[in-house]
């Protein structure tokens, strides 16, 4: 990213914090998706008879301003016109950055290079576990294989380091944790780290709660800083690595900033504060913060990455984001093309 691309992204984000817009937001284009995970509320494909259109979210990014926005869903490549979406969304100057969250089993060369060429900053590719064990908490045959083929693939040829992978920690995977870091390094791309919640399933048995258990996972994360001094594969700063074995440890994660700071707007452009309750639906943000504030102020049950991203204090927002930012693809004209280092 462009010096001026990273002031720019930088400052909205720090003018946002200050009168009180969202930071970032996430579209859910789809509630439809290819895979039915195990620890995910969505999956399989879902009768959605009202889907907005691409000149509906361009008036959410006009009205919202996020500095970052998230392409997400359900799987967001289900979406035939999501290059449409992704120019619609973007406003005069380049912002938001847009990331786009896929499971990767709908992307090929053709729709890499589409989605870079309409404004895609960023993909981040879901990653369970280091081999097939993968495909079977996707409960899609094949995507390990298919992932260990496109993702170096994509990373050689075009040198965008704008593919990276996303890991939600659970019982089931937390122990894999370096050996992800080493399929990251194997496929010439990096790595974050994010906390599961029941929240989105109601399945305890995923959360990580054990002391055998947490001694683990705090061996992980000690690895995870250390390997980061020696290795720039591991995108998560040491303060949330450290928040985020806290909210493990102690069974919750108090302050939540859900509808301030971050948001979700839904398929059929409903706002959700917080995609853990999706049943709690507004026409307005005003509505959100309003009708969201009683449980905001009692929830501690999640530390995702969209969260954990949007509240660290402005200090490390600013120290933690512009170096990040200064290794990401920039947002605007031809920054955004493949080849373009």
């Amino acid at each position: 990213m462009k010096n001026s691309e990273a002031v720019k992204l930088g400052g909205l984000t720090l003018w946002n914090r200050f009168i009180g817009r969202p930071v970032c937001v996430s579209f859910e284009v789809t509630h439809s998706c290819v895979a039915n995970c195990v620890h995910c509320d969505k999956g399989g494909v879902k009768n959605e008879s009202r889907l907005m259109q691409p000149g509906d979210y361009r008036r959410f990014s006009e009205t919202l301003k996020p500095a970052v926005c998230q392409m997400s869903g359900g799987e967001p490549l289900m979406r035939e016109d999501l290059e449409d979406i992704i120019r619609a969304v973007k406003r005069p100057g380049g912002l938001p950055m847009v990331v786009c969250v896929s499971n990767s089993w709908l992307m090929t060369e053709e729709r890499y290079l589409s989605l870079n060429n309409a404004g895609v900053s960023l993909f981040s590719i879901s990653l369970d576990f280091p081999d097939e064990r993968h495909d079977d908490f996707r409960r899609i045959p094949g995507l390990f294989a298919k992932m260990s083929e496109l993702i170096p693939s994509l990373v050689k040829k075009y040198g965008r380091r704008n593919v990276v992978l996303n890991s939600a920690l659970t019982h089931a995977n937390f122990a894999e944790i370096p050996g992800l870091v080493a399929k990251a390094e194997e496929w010439g791309t990096r790595i974050s780290f994010s906390a599961y919640s029941s929240l989105r399933t109601g399945d305890e048995t995923l959360c990580i709660r054990d002391a055998q258990d947490l001694a683990l996972l705090r061996s992980h994360i000690d690895y995870l800083k250390q390997h980061k001094r020696t290795s720039a594969s591991i995108l998560n700063s040491d303060h949330i690595l450290e928040q985020t074995y806290r909210f493990f440890a102690e069974g919750g994660m108090k302050g939540c900033q859900a509808g301030r700071r971050f948001l979700v707007v839904r398929p059929d452009g409903l706002i959700n504060a917080c995609s853990m309750y999706p049943e709690l639906q507004y026409a307005s943000r005003e509505d959100t913060l309003a009708g969201f504030k009683s449980t905001r102020d009692h929830c501690d049950q999640c530390y995702v990455s969209i969260r954990a991203s949007t509240e660290r204090s402005l200090p490390r927002l600013i120290g933690e984001n512009f170096g990040l930012a200064f290794t990401t693809p920039g947002f605007t004209g031809s920054d955004n093309q493949p080849g373009d280092n």
